[in-house]
């Protein structure tokens, strides 16, 4: 620790130190909050659930590594989309090194996609960098969502033309509905899985999950599955099943023990 760094932290108001049980009941009492928290973010994602949709008719293009594709490419096939709109273009600090700060930063926090992927969904970034130039950048920063090229009226159109934001997608055959946006403050928490699918329309698809009727869900954890395994396992594997099982019980019983303690 450096001199200046010691006297810049005898200079903060540091909470008290106290016992280990006073520490632990004050956790206690913050789990409660947290717990609601929780449940309060549940919640509001049910509600977005619920959200009306609205349809996209214009025919977008965008520019990609194998040349030119609409808005439906970007799906991959899927019925969910998430676009992050990245700055990555002449005029944007850090041209033509490195995009945004901020949008790299969001970058970095992605993480593995065959998860998302799993659960029907495709996150894509697009900036109105050519090509080559985001090649260039994904190898260099050690980047792997799909990136494509702007090329007309989609980012004025969609509110992300000066600002960074995701813009959400639902496809239902050749049909597309934009169901959800954020961006400000609220992309700053994007890059977990779960983070993603409290977006999207169909949710994180669990059977815990309020979700409107007819929804897909499945038993939660069970789909859970290694990046490089869903491929290989067209089926839940009986011993994941035997240790999701457990986990669920033990959770089950800890709860209700906690529910009797108050």
């Amino acid at each position: 620790m450096t001199k200046s760094s010691e006297t810049d932290q005898a200079a903060m108001q540091t909470p008290p130190v106290v016992t280990p049980a006073a520490w632990e009941q004050a956790r206690l009492q913050m789990l409660v909050k947290e717990k609601a928290q929780v449940r309060a973010r549940d919640a509001l994602a049910a509600e977005r659930r619920r959200m009306p949709w609205m349809a996209v008719d214009k025919p977008y293009v965008f520019e990609g590594p194998n040349g030119k594709v609409g808005l439906r490419d970007l799906f991959e096939g899927r019925r969910q989309l998430i676009v992050y709109r990245a700055f990555f273009e002449p005029g944007v600090f850090g041209w033509p090194d490195h995009a945004c700060r901020g949008c790299s930063l969001g970058a970095d926090q992605v993480s593995h996609l065959s998860h998302l992927n799993q659960r029907d969904t495709t996150l894509v970034y697009a900036s109105r960098a050519p090509q080559p130039d985001i090649a260039r950048l994904k190898a260099r920063m050690g980047w792997e969502m799909p990136w494509y090229t702007i090329t007309d009226s989609f980012d004025a159109d969609f509110s992300v033309a000066e600002w960074h934001g995701h813009n959400v997608f639902f496809r239902d055959g050749d049909k597309i509905f934009r169901t959800y946006f954020v961006n400000s403050r609220g992309d700053e928490a994007f890059g977990t899985i779960w983070s993603y699918l409290d977006i999207t329309p169909l949710g994180r698809q669990e059977v815990w999950e309020d979700s409107p009727a007819g929804y897909p869900q499945t038993p939660p954890y069970k789909w859970w599955n290694w990046h490089d395994n869903y491929d290989a396992e067209a089926t839940t594997n009986s011993k994941w099943d035997q240790v999701t099982d457990a986990g669920v019980k033990a959770f089950r019983k800890a709860a209700e023990e906690e529910r009797k303690a108050t």
